[in-house]
């Protein structure tokens, strides 16, 4: 009987997987994956390809043993293999003793449970990435396995690399096995029926969505306007050819275009470096709506789906189970709008299914916008040094924008070298910029602190319409019900986190109408950070509760966009946090620093810079931390240290469609899923005792109250309520 791979699925009709298909389907892509990437590694792209081919060849190696074979048959049942399949082919690797066969056995090792510290394993000495409780007997049976494996693998012979220096494995090692995993993974799903075995991958096409997305901009008119003639301004200097410096910066105040003007600068790029796709990375989940928009109306060449083209990458979708692998998210369409979280926390990660998409980077554009609020502070040092890296080893092309830049490159916490980074725009054309600029808005701090009662009284008083920003879910939540109670349901709108992505899109779809009613002046828009970067509206009156400097200028964005007020105020405000508005533990450092420097020197763009090397500061020595840790090859740490939101969170359906068709077992796309759920915190999880899908591990079923208006705080917000009166928790 040939050996197996992977046991058959009864009640999907799906017979086992043969051992030697799988290895054959799992080399062939991940040497393809290597090699689609050779043309953008400047350092180590044989020995890329040699490490991706030999993982893939070994990686199941143990379960040629016999006992994995009987289960894999059916002969025995059990959940799981009797045993450790990724030891022996470790072992074997190990044993050969040359730079790619090490390399390729850390990541056979790593490819179910991630990545590891490297100088935990060698304490381990001659346990050393192996499997103690197992690794004698692998010793013992290591040559039976190589030889059946030899019977039935035709392995491809390769003359290997010697001795390529790694200044900085790190990010070659996350590379080489997001290769491996993602051939894995994609070659079982095939099997599974998860996926077609031919996908089709389009080609980013960079010349002819160029000239689309010139033709899209010219049809955009040209009316007479100060802010219109500085968008054509902007866009014209960033259309322009001279791309040769591979990190850059654009300081451009809202609404002066950037979203169409620096994709015309990524795409000549990709003309000139041959690049294979763009990212653009935003800080929060409802930019990308609005991007995702505007990319797919202006970048779509005749015949095309812009579904296919540009995608968006909301919120963590990455699973690990053999039953959701096909709900992975692979960002290998040609352009690829994606949040910061899921960006920056893939080139941190050390986690297969988390890792898997990370090899469709180098040979990318990469435009980050709304940069300084793309991160907490502390970890922008770190997120540096690997855009550098990516910039100069991996050929991509990466473009820091912002309205109120910090220029942390300048400064010797983030960089010792203050490396030369180009403006996009002359300092002529940015100069006049920040002039304009400091005439929209009137930045004013609401000196005592305010409880839900005389907050909600307040800002019921001030010029309409109105933006409050708050600092989380809960708090969101808790004032647009109150304030919905008290004044009215008409009075007030509500977008957070706590709803799913269809209502986001749909709440904002009224906002933006009832802003053009003029009518329409006395109501109030209530919601957390996600969206005061990157939306485009336009508000009377902004308030902002204290969280950080550049949270401040952010909101003001959305106030007075377009200088239709003579006058426009930005309020920053301060809550009493207690059992209902409830405090984020992440801004008490940078609300005290917003606060001081109020006081002091007031609001600016240009002491963007001076907040964040506060904040920087502020936090002492976590740079040394993360970098000493990445250096050192502790995967696991740097994983964990580097959190762009630090939190626990889950993946909750919420969209009770979406939930009875997974139960029916129909095929499913990422994306719905996606559209269908929230992010949750584990420990609410946890407290509401939410039930996690049968064969959807990862996946948790919402079966509490859910509403349109505040998402799933409507089934959390009565138990709240309650625990006031009995002393419940939740």
């Amino acid at each position: 009987m040939k050996p197996l791979a992977h046991s058959a699925d009864p009640a999907r009709s799906i017979p086992a997987q043969d051992y030697a298909a799988h290895i054959k389907g799992v080399s062939d892509r991940a040497m393809g994956n290597a090699e689609n990437v050779l043309p953008y590694c400047s350092k180590a792209g044989e020995l890329l390809f040699a490490v991706s081919k030999l993982a893939a060849e070994y990686h199941d190696l143990g379960k040629l043993d016999e006992k994995n074979q009987k289960v894999l048959a059916g002969y025995v049942k059990s959940r799981s293999l009797p045993i450790q399949h990724t030891d022996a082919g470790t072992a074997k690797l190990l044993r050969d003793a040359t730079q790619a066969a090490e390399l390729a056995a850390v990541l056979v090792r790593s490819h179910h449970i991630g990545l590891p510290d490297f100088i935990e394993e060698k304490l381990r000495r001659e346990a050393c990435f192996r499997d103690e409780k197992i690794k004698s007997l692998i010793d013992h049976k290591l040559n039976e396995y190589i030889d059946c494996h030899q019977t039935v693998v035709s392995s491809i012979n390769q003359e290997l690399p010697q001795g390529i220096k790694l200044d900085k494995p790190g990010i070659f090692l996350r590379i080489a096995l997001s290769c491996l995993v993602d051939a894995d993974h994609t070659n079982t799903a095939i099997h599974y029926g998860g996926y077609d075995e031919y996908e089709k991958l389009i080609p980013l096409r960079a010349q002819e969505r160029l000239e689309a997305l010139k033709r899209y901009v010219a049809s955009l008119g040209n009316k007479d306007s100060g802010r219109n003639d500085l968008r054509r301004v902007m866009f014209e200097l960033c259309s322009q050819e001279d791309v040769k410096y591979a990190i850059n910066a654009c300081d451009s105040p809202v609404g002066t275009g950037k979203t169409t003007a620096i994709m015309a600068h990524l795409l000549n790029a990709a003309i000139h470096k041959k690049l294979r796709r763009i990212f653009i990375v935003l800080p929060y989940i409802n930019i990308l709506t609005q991007a995702v928009e505007v990319y797919r109306k202006a970048l779509i060449i005749e015949g095309e789906n812009p579904e296919d083209v540009v995608v968006a990458h909301h919120h963590k979708a990455d699973f690990q189970d053999l039953h959701v692998r096909q709900l992975t998210t692979l960002w290998k369409a040609p352009i690829v709008v994606t949040t910061a979280v899921q960006f920056f926390e893939t080139m941190a990660g050390n986690e297969p299914s988390v890792l898997r998409k990370l090899h469709n980077v180098p040979g990318s554009g990469i435009f980050i916008d709304e940069a300084h609020a793309a991160l907490p502070a502390k970890l922008w040092p770190q997120a540096w040094q690997w855009l550098k890296e990516y910039a100069f080893d991996w050929t991509c092309h990466v473009v820091l924008a912002s309205g109120s830049l910090a220029r942390f490159w300048e400064m010797e916490e983030f960089d010792k070298q203050k490396p030369m980074i180009p403006e996009l725009l002359p300092e002529t054309v940015r100069r006049s910029l920040i002039v304009a600029e400091n005439k929209r808005v009137l930045f004013k701090r609401k000196k005592n602190v305010l409880d839900i009662d005389s907050f909600c009284d307040w800002i019921n008083g001030l010029a309409g319409p109105r933006m409050c920003i708050v600092n989380t879910v809960q708090s969101a939540a808790v004032l647009a019900d109150y304030f919905a109670a008290q004044y009215g349901r008409n009075k007030v709108e509500h977008i957070s986190t706590a709803l799913k992505a269809k209502d986001r899109g749909a709440v904002l779809k009224k906002v933006r109408m009832r802003l053009t009613d003029p009518n329409d002046k006395d109501w109030v828009l209530i919601g957390t950070s996600c969206i005061e970067a990157g939306i485009d509206v336009s508000f009377r009156t902004g308030i902002r509760e204290a969280s950080s400097y550049v949270s401040v200028l952010q909101i003001a964005g959305r106030v007075n966009r377009n200088q239709e007020y003579e006058n426009a105020d930005v309020w920053v405000v301060e809550l009493k946090n207690g059992d209902l508005l409830k405090a984020h533990p992440a801004f008490k450092d940078s609300a005290k620093i917003l606060l001081e420097m109020m006081n002091v020197e007031g609001i600016s763009p240009v002491c963007c810079t001076d907040a964040l090397l506060r904040e920087i500061r502020g936090v002492g020595g976590f740079r040394e931390v993360i970098n000493k840790a990445e250096e050192a090859l502790q995967f696991p740490e740097v994983n964990k240290l580097f959190k762009v939101i630090d939190a626990d969170t889950r993946t909750v359906l919420v969209d009770k469609n979406i939930i009875e068709r997974l139960k029916r077992y129909e095929k499913m796309d990422w994306q719905d899923i996606q559209d269908g759920s929230v992010q949750m915190w584990a420990y609410r999880i946890s407290d509401l005792k939410l039930q996690e899908m049968e064969r959807y591990p990862g996946l948790f079923e919402w079966n509490y109250a859910y509403n349109d208006f505040i998402g799933y705080m409507a089934g959390i917000l009565p138990l709240i309520k309650m625990s006031e009166f009995n002393g419940a928790i939740i």
